[in-house]
C-alpha cells in the first residue's frame, strides 16, 4: 500500500497532468488531437487571440497553449495545483466534469475544462478497508512505543506534557506515547564520587581550591573526595540545573568552615577522621537546604600538606617534632623499666624486714620454752640433765670447727698440727659465706626473708653455748 502511494505521488512520474490515454510517445497535443492536425498558423481565431503562433514573441499569447509535452518540464505551480486535484479526488474530490473538472496542467487555449476537452486525472481503485488498516497499525505502533524497561538499582519519571506526575519502579512499565508521556530514567544504586582540590591534570600547578586558611593564619593545601549516591530521584532532577555541581561546591565550603576552625597541626597530623565525619555532617545540610536529593556517604581526606613554598620549614620542624616525641618515648620506657623495679626492691625489703622480725620472734619464743623445759627437767634429774646438756654443746661445737683427733695410745710424743690446712679450710668456709650473703642481696626478685643477714643469730649459739658451758664448770 504504501509502495502504491509513493509511486501515486511521485514527483518525478511522467504522467503528472495527463489523462489515462495519453502515452510517452506524445502521440497527441495539447488539444487532443493527432500530431500534424493541430490548428494553423493561419486560424483566423489564434490569429485574432494572438496565441499559438510560433512566431509570436516572448511574453506575448499563451505559452502553455503553445508548448507540447515534449517541449520540456511544467512549471511548478502548475504541478502543485495538479498534486492537489489528485489528492482531493483520491479523498472523495470531484472528479472531471462540466465545469468542475481538473484544470489540464499542459493548458488548452487556457481552458480548464469546458465541456471535458482536456485530458482527465487518472483513475485509482483503493480499497477503504486498506486504508483503515494502515491507519489502526500506525496507531497500535503508537502505542506500543509506550512500553520502557526500568532496570534494577535504577528509578523511572514519568512526564505528562512536560509536568513530573509519578515514579515506577523497576520492572517492564508503560506510559502514554511520545508526545503526551515521556519518562527519565535515574540511577539510585550507583556510588558517584567527586573530587575538590584537582582541577585539569595533576601536576600542572596547585588548584585554587585546594588552598585553604587554618585558625592560626597557616596556609594547608588539601584534596578530599566526596561519595553521594542519589537519594530523592524527582528532587535530583527537577530542583536544580546541575544537582552534581552542588556536592562539589557545597563539600569545599564545609571543608573551608571546617578546616578555618581548626590548627595546622590538627589538620596536618592528628583530627583528619574527625574533620571528615564534621565535613559530612555540614554537607549533607547544605544539600538538604538546595533540596538537591542527594546523600552524602562518605568524605576521605586524600592529601593535606603545606603548600610548596614552605614545604622545608614545615618538614623541618616535622623532624623535630619526631626526634622531641623519640625522647619523649625514651624517656618514659627508663621510667617503666625503673620504677617497677624500684618499688618491687622496696616491697622485697620491707618483706624480708617482716620475716627477719617474725623469725627473731620465733627463735627467742622458742628458746624461752626450751629453757623452761630444760629447767623443769633439771630439777627432775639434775646430773643426767647437765651431761646431756653437754653432749649437745659438744656435738654443736664440733660440728662449725675443724677437728684433729690424736690416738692417746700411740706412744709418740710428738704432736702433728695440719694448721695450714685449718687456716685454708676456715678461710674459704668464710669467703663462701661472704659470697652467698652478697648474692641474696644483689639478686633482683628475691624476696625471701632467708636472704636477710641478721648479725647477731652467727653469735646466739655460740654466746649460748658459752653460757652453758660456765654453768656446767660451776656446777661441778
Amino acid at each position: 500500500m504504501i509502495h502504491r502511494l509513493r509511486r501515486f505521488f511521485s514527483i518525478g512520474d511522467p504522467r503528472w497532468g495527463r489523462g489515462p490515454d495519453s502515452q510517452d510517445n506524445d502521440t497527441n497535443d495539447s488539444s487532443g488531437r493527432p500530431n500534424g492536425q493541430g490548428p494553423s498558423d493561419t486560424d483566423p481565431k489564434d490569429a485574432d487571440n494572438g496565441r499559438g503562433s510560433p512566431q509570436s514573441p516572448p511574453g506575448q499569447g499563451n505559452r502553455q497553449g503553445s508548448r507540447r509535452p515534449n517541449d520540456g518540464p511544467p512549471d511548478l505551480d502548475e504541478v502543485w495545483r495538479d498534486f492537489n486535484r489528485r489528492l482531493s479526488g483520491l479523498f472523495g474530490g470531484k472528479k472531471g466534469g462540466q465545469g468542475g473538472g481538473p484544470r489540464n496542467p499542459w493548458g488548452n487555449n487556457g481552458g480548464g475544462g469546458g465541456g471535458g476537452s482536456g485530458p482527465s486525472l487518472p483513475s485509482f481503485n483503493i480499497n477503504p478497508s486498506m486504508i483503515i488498516a494502515l491507519l489502526v497499525g500506525l496507531v497500535l505502533i503508537w502505542l506500543a512505543s509506550g512500553f520502557y524497561i526500568v532496570q534494577e538499582g535504577r528509578a523511572g519519571l514519568v512526564l505528562r506534557l512536560g509536568e513530573y506526575k509519578y515514579a515506577s519502579g523497576a520492572g517492564f512499565n508503560w506510559r502514554l506515547p511520545y508526545p503526551i508521556e515521556q519518562h527519565e530514567l535515574v540511577d539510585i544504586a550507583q556510588l558517584r564520587q567527586a573530587t575538590v582540590g584537582y582541577r585539569g591534570e595533576r601536576g600542572a600547578g596547585q588548584a585554587r581550591d585546594s588552598l585553604m586558611l587554618t585558625r592560626d593564619e597557616n596556609m594547608i593545601e588539601l584534596q578530599f573526595a566526596v561519595q553521594y549516591r542519589v537519594g530523592d530521584p524527582e528532587q535530583y532532577l527537577f530542583n536544580n540545573t546541575r544537582p552534581d555541581d552542588i556536592v562539589v561546591q557545597a563539600a569545599e565550603t564545609a571543608m573551608r568552615e571546617v578546616v578555618g576552625r581548626s590548627i595546622a597541626d590538627a589538620v596536618l597530623y592528628e583530627n583528619k577522621e574527625a574533620i571528615g565525619r564534621e565535613v559530612l555532617n555540614l554537607t549533607q545540610r547544605i544539600a538538604d537546604r538546595y533540596t538537591s536529593g542527594l546523600s552524602i556517604v562518605n568524605v576521605t581526606i586524600q592529601n593535606v600538606q603545606p603548600p610548596e613554598e614552605v614545604q622545608a620549614a614545615f618538614n623541618d620542624a616535622i623532624k623535630a617534632a619526631q626526634d622531641a616525641e623519640r625522647v619523649k618515648n625514651e624517656g618514659q620506657a627508663y621510667a617503666n623499666d625503673v620504677i617497677p623495679r624500684a618499688r618491687g626492691a622496696a616491697d622485697r625489703l620491707i618483706e624480708e624486714a617482716e620475716g627477719y622480725r617474725e623469725r627473731l620472734i620465733a627463735t627467742s619464743q622458742g628458746d624461752a620454752e626450751r629453757f623452761t623445759r630444760v629447767v623443769t627437767e633439771y630439777a627432775k634429774a639434775p646430773a643426767v640433765t647437765r651431761e646431756r646438756l653437754y653432749l649437745e654443746t659438744m656435738q654443736e661445737v664440733f660440728s662449725n670447727v675443724s677437728k684433729v683427733i690424736v690416738d692417746s695410745k700411740s706412744n709418740s710424743n710428738l704432736l702433728y698440727l695440719p694448721l695450714d690446712k685449718i687456716l685454708q679450710q676456715t678461710s674459704a668456709d668464710a669467703q663462701k659465706a661472704a659470697a652467698a650473703a652478697v648474692s641474696n642481696m644483689t639478686t633482683p626478685g628475691n624476696t625471701s626473708p632467708s636472704t636477710i643477714p641478721a648479725p647477731s643469730s652467727l653469735a646466739a649459739p655460740a654466746a649460748s653455748g658459752a653460757g652453758l658451758r660456765d654453768r656446767f664448770r660451776e656446777a661441778r
